[in-house]
């Protein structure tokens, strides 16, 4: 790979040269003064005014010195648990373009110091992530254009010796110190199966990895290596490849991911970190090793599928109350599965690990949960996995005569007589231990269970274990 083979993606400067940069900071104060998404509309048409506006090396990173300053305090605006808006993600964009256009204008220069040229890699590689990031957080696939950038700007801090020079950026999520570490994070994000995480789940999981990002190393690939692993071709528009694809691409395109250092500290005490950041790590580190999720093939199948949606309705359903029902298109299935189509705009009502009950226009009902979300121009796809077992609505009580609390039952037959029963409830609502009253549709009696530890928990329900004479 040459320098002349370096080509990130940034627009044509417009005709009109003339700076754009005299009234900014003035401009950017107007922008403050304005409602939210206002204030966020006319940031991103300054930004894409500069970006594409010829303007000397030392305007361009003054300029975006403070819209970067700006960003912050977007960032800082954004509501926790909402995930972010269109807008916000095309001024992650722009942000990208800035800084790489600023870092075309640094290499056709003179030659700039390595502390000046690792710093502008670095925010290029952190707004080119954090427009991944969101992206994921949406369940959206990038642009194909962002991976090669992604990997182009690696690829130059490796040959300019700068990957590991520290930098200090106050952002949030917590971005790594360094352009390695910063690269890596966003590999090891993409490698988490992101569209399998929960909503919101993607920044919390970013934060979480700065701490590890820079342990792993991409290593020079040596073909007489056999060992299991990930491959990083630098000439891709791909995060990572696993090992068993053979690489076509020259070796000097081709790295080895070794993970070896990461995982032996993921099993080392981390006091700084939380709990639930521990637990997120130690959910997605499978997917690292290569391990796939899915363990039946699927087939196309195509048709209209009624849907109820969330426990409670799932109860009523059952009940025959006739819940509100969702349409949907189903795509493929499989024993284990099905991938479904649905609108956009019921995104809102079907995240990552809500209970849904399939209605088919003939047979049993199928109660399934939500495993992973991907969001494109044909709609919302949803990947689900069967629950199998006869569903039944039962009833909850703390004590006989209090409040009832709408359960689901999952009733499966064993081999040679009897049955095994899961118990569905919503997150939150009861403790492992907790005595219960527990009754049955059309039974009157009510059985006292302690509540065992549960065996299959989501973001929206817990599924607990029971033995019912």
């Amino acid at each position: 790979m040459t320098l002349d083979a370096l080509r990130l993606e940034v627009p044509d400067l417009i005709e009109d040269s003339e700076s754009c940069s005299q009234r900014l900071v003035e401009q950017l104060a107007q922008t403050r003064q304005l409602p939210a998404e206002a204030a966020l509309q006319a940031l991103l048409s300054l930004l894409f005014r500069l970006n594409r506006s010829g303007m000397t090396l030392l305007e361009r990173q003054r300029s975006l010195q403070n819209f970067s300053d700006e960003y912050r305090l977007q960032v800082a605006q954004l509501v926790p648990g909402q995930p972010p808006s269109a807008l916000f993600v095309k001024l992650c964009g722009e942000l990208a373009i800035g800084f790489k256009r600023l870092l075309l204008q640094m290499l056709q220069g003179r030659q700039p110091s390595r502390q000046h040229l690792a710093w502008c890699l670095y925010m290029a590689q952190y707004f080119l992530s954090q427009s991944m990031l969101r992206q994921y957080q949406l369940y959206q696939e990038p642009a194909p254009g962002q991976w090669r950038d992604s990997h182009l700007i690696y690829w130059l801090g490796e040959h300019e010796q700068c990957l590991d020079e520290t930098v200090s950026a106050a952002f949030a999520p917590q971005p790594a110190s360094t352009l390695r570490g910063l690269y890596q994070q966003l590999l090891l994000l993409a490698l988490s199966n992101p569209f399998h995480l929960n909503d919101n789940e993607a920044p919390q999981l970013y934060a979480a990895l700065a701490v590890h990002a820079a342990l792993p190393r991409l290593l020079p690939w040596d073909e007489d290596d056999d060992a299991p692993g990930l491959l990083v071709d630098l000439s891709t528009a791909l995060p990572c490849q696993p090992f068993e694809h053979l690489p076509r691409s020259p070796a000097h395109y081709l790295r080895r991911f070794e993970l070896g250092a990461l995982l032996v500290a993921l099993n080392e005490p981390a006091p700084l970190q939380s709990a639930s950041d521990q637990q997120l790590l130690e959910r997605v580190r499978q997917h690292w090793l290569g391990r796939q999720q899915r363990r039946h093939e699927r087939t196309a199948q195509e048709g209209e599928c009624e849907m109820v949606v969330g426990l409670h309705a799932i109860h009523a359903q059952l009940l025959e109350q006739r819940p509100a029902h969702c349409t949907t298109r189903l795509l493929d299935g499989s024993p284990g599965g099905a991938r479904l189509l649905c609108h956009l705009d019921q995104g809102a009502q079907l995240p990552v690990g809500q209970l849904v009950l399939l209605l088919p226009a003939s047979g049993t009902p199928l109660l399934a949960l939500i495993r992973w979300r991907h969001q494109n121009t044909q709609g919302l796809h949803l990947g689900l996995r069967y629950l199998k077992g006869l569903p039944r609505p039962v009833w909850l009580r703390r004590a006989p005569s209090a409040q009832t609390h709408p359960g689901v039952l999952q009733s499966t037959p064993v081999q040679g007589g009897g049955w095994h029963h899961g118990l569905w409830l919503p997150q939150g609502q009861f403790v492992e231990g907790e005595n219960l009253w527990l009754q049955l549709h059309n039974v009157h009696n009510q059985t006292i269970l302690p509540l065992p530890p549960a065996n299959l928990t989501s973001a929206a329900v817990v599924r607990y274990p029971l033995r019912l004479a």
